[in-house]
């Protein structure tokens, strides 16, 4: 791991939560884009003039995706979103009791997960029986569902035609300490964590509200 990389697992472990990139260049919620590069609009030019410092978090995004150091997932409005252990696993006990996931086809796809992860994509839908237009619509709502509830991460990646795909895997899997260490926390003590790194009026802390309900 090269010291951008440490840089970056320090932001987050600093913030507890933080987006990869901004939101329209917004001051919130926090990135990693806007804690690194403060002042620095972000533009997203794929091109040999561009900003390579775009490219190069990306990048970065899909190293740590897996690196166990910090927690990735598509959490905040879908985007791409790292977590401290520490906020994560407080997170995990204050949804303990989110009760079932009404959504059959979340809960087909978590059942797959916890038997084998991380999956790709293309392998998660072929075994949820989830393929093809007709049930894309279907298979975004069923991972939205899993993400909000934190059932569910983004580890690593996958070649998986002509482009990579994310990889994603149940939580219960590849983070077992911390669901472990969720089941040992007190509720105020959760609680408590949670608003120190998402104070109440906050936009991470208003979109957990909302995805709590």
């Amino acid at each position: 791991m090269n010291s951008s990389d440490q840089r970056a697992i320090q932001k987050v472990n600093e913030h507890g939560v933080l987006l990869v990139f901004p939101v329209k260049n917004k001051k919130e919620p926090l990135s990693l884009w806007s804690v690194s590069h403060p002042r620095t609009e972000m533009r997203w030019e794929w091109t040999e003039d561009g900003d390579d410092r775009v490219a190069k978090m990306w990048m970065q995004m899909k190293r740590l995706s897996d690196c166990r150091e910090i927690v990735y997932s598509k959490w905040f409005q879908g985007r791409a979103t790292f977590f401290s252990k520490t906020l994560f696993q407080a997170m995990l006990r204050l949804k303990n009791s989110a009760g079932l996931i009404p959504d059959p086809n979340a809960r087909t796809i978590l059942t797959i997960l916890e038997q084998d992860s991380p999956l790709s994509t293309k392998e998660l839908k072929k075994l949820a029986e989830l393929q093809g237009r007709y049930n894309e619509g279907v298979y975004s709502r069923a991972m939205k569902a899993l993400f909000n509830r934190l059932a569910i991460v983004g580890f690593g990646e996958v070649e998986d035609g002509a482009f990579p795909s994310l990889a994603v895997a149940a939580t219960s899997l590849i983070y077992e300490e911390l669901v472990e260490g969720a089941r040992g926390m007190s509720v105020d003590e959760a609680q408590t964590t949670l608003d120190t790194a998402m104070p109440p009026g906050s936009a991470f802390r208003k979109f957990w509200d909302r995805s709590s309900i």
